[in-house]
């Protein structure tokens, strides 16, 4: 069993997984990475995480089609506005795009703010439909072959394939596409778009339990980021410390609010900021099996008072976390397709 916990963090043989949004992922000039959250492979090539960052806002697009700036945003900019945004876009020709150029640290902060004041969606779910930021699986490795296959990573041309020398890792990017979010569960399942089986064969994926764990269960874990950075991968127990009836409001100044509703896991037990997305698993102590019931969703505050003042002071030591049971029909739809 402790081979088996072991391969969960293997850079060969873990399932867990990043998400990032890439804009102009085929210009590796103005290329950027944005958006990160984590994420796992059930198998099929159906990747599952989080849905709430899917309609948080992007506070600076990076690039803007001549179409959009035309007809979306510069005819709404006032004077000031016209003046900052053809300063801080430069328009490139060869792409048909406008692309983010900014000397002045300040027109950030104006950038984002204009955004808004002329309502234009920045939310990612909004980007992707629009092509202009894409969800990408993000697969690193310390060497060049992918899962150790140089057939495989031939695959690969040099837009998907990359050496990060800083990280001293090898990036491979698999496009994916959005088959549904599931806001109120906190729940998102995306698909591998445009690859082959052989390549989607290869990356290691969890079996899905949907009951729902009883406090007694004493053999959960998280598989997370390590503490460090989002390069490394780890396994930490995991307690069950009670059942939540959620419900909580979102706020989405664009598309309205909505709301998280519905049962929860409260745990107690390590987790990273960041660690969204990340799967809560059940060990079968006999038969050494290991699957995959939960999503860290959101960390659970505890308030403190520290020299009489509330305000701002907390304690981050539970995590909420949705089971799979929420969206088990339509996952089993999918997967047994």
């Amino acid at each position: 069993m402790q081979d088996q916990k072991l391969r969960l963090i293997g850079e060969q043989t873990s399932p867990l997984f990043r998400i990032m949004w890439v804009t102009n992922p085929d210009d590796l000039t103005h290329r950027h990475f944005d958006n990160n959250i984590s994420a796992f492979h059930v198998g099929k090539g159906y990747i599952i995480s989080v849905a709430h960052n899917l309609r948080t806002e992007n506070p600076l697009i990076k690039s803007i089609s001549d179409g959009t700036w035309e007809t979306d945003i510069f005819p709404k900019l006032n004077p000031a506005q016209k003046a900052v945004f053809n300063q801080c876009y430069v328009p490139d020709g060869k792409t048909g795009k406008r692309h983010i150029q900014v000397t002045n640290p300040a027109f950030i902060q104006t950038i984002s703010e204009t955004f808004r004041s002329i309502q234009f969606d920045t939310r990612w779910q909004t980007l992707a439909e629009k092509n202009i930021s894409t969800p990408n699986l993000i697969i690193q490795f310390s060497n060049s072959k992918f899962y150790d296959d140089q057939k495989l990573a031939d695959f690969f041309d040099d837009k998907k394939y990359f050496f990060e020398a800083t990280l001293n890792r090898h990036t491979f990017l698999l496009k994916l596409k959005l088959v549904k979010a599931f806001y109120g569960s906190d729940l998102a399942v995306y698909r591998i778009d445009d690859t082959s089986s052989e390549l989607i064969d290869k990356i290691p994926s969890l079996e899905i339990d949907f009951s729902i764990i009883g406090d007694q269960h004493d053999n959960l874990y998280c598989l997370q980021s390590s503490p460090a950075g989002f390069l490394g991968r780890l396994l930490n127990k995991a307690w069950m410390e009670g059942y939540l009836d959620h419900h909580q409001v979102f706020a989405d100044r664009t598309g309205g609010n909505y709301i998280l509703e519905g049962i929860r896991y409260l745990i107690k037990g390590y987790f990273r900021f960041g660690s969204s997305g990340a799967p809560y698993l059940m060990v079968d102590k006999q038969t050494g099996k290991i699957s995959v019931n939960a999503v860290q969703s959101e960390a659970s505050p505890i308030q403190l008072s520290i020299n009489n003042n509330r305000e701002g002071n907390y304690q981050y030591v539970n995590a909420i976390a949705s089971p799979l049971r929420l969206i088990e029909q339509e996952l089993k739809s999918l997967l047994q397709a």
